[in-house]
């Protein structure tokens, strides 16, 4: 059974930094696509960052230029590192494959406040 399980959230000042890790117990995860997605307070979650098999990246207009996806696929792990953040960008965030196809794992909390 596949699991992901997402870590490094917290809460921090708008401006700071915070790096995701996302652990995937995938047996092939080097050959999919994968990104972090967030779900905002009374939102919909939406995708904004993907890295493919290859390392090529795609970011939501939000996000791009202030956040940096990776991978490491030996470790079957991806990671998501967040500077200059903003208020709106506290939300819970999910790592999955893209197009999301596994059960979503119980996310981390992410909350930009004075």
């Amino acid at each position: 059974q596949v699991q992901l399980v997402e870590s490094g959230g917290g809460l921090v000042q708008p401006g700071g930094s915070l790096r995701l890790s996302c652990a995937a117990s995938i047996s092939m995860f080097s050959i999919y696509t994968m990104g972090w997605y967030r779900q905002g307070p009374g939102k919909q979650r939406e995708l904004v960052a993907s890295i493919t098999s290859g390392g090529s990246t795609n970011y939501a207009g939000s996000v791009k230029g202030r956040f940096t996806i990776s991978r490491d696929n030996a470790k079957k792990t991806m990671y998501l590192q967040m500077n200059s953040l903003k208020p709106e960008d506290t939300a819970v965030y999910y790592c999955n494959t893209d197009p999301a196809f596994y059960t979503w794992g119980q996310g981390t909390q992410v909350t930009v406040s004075t």
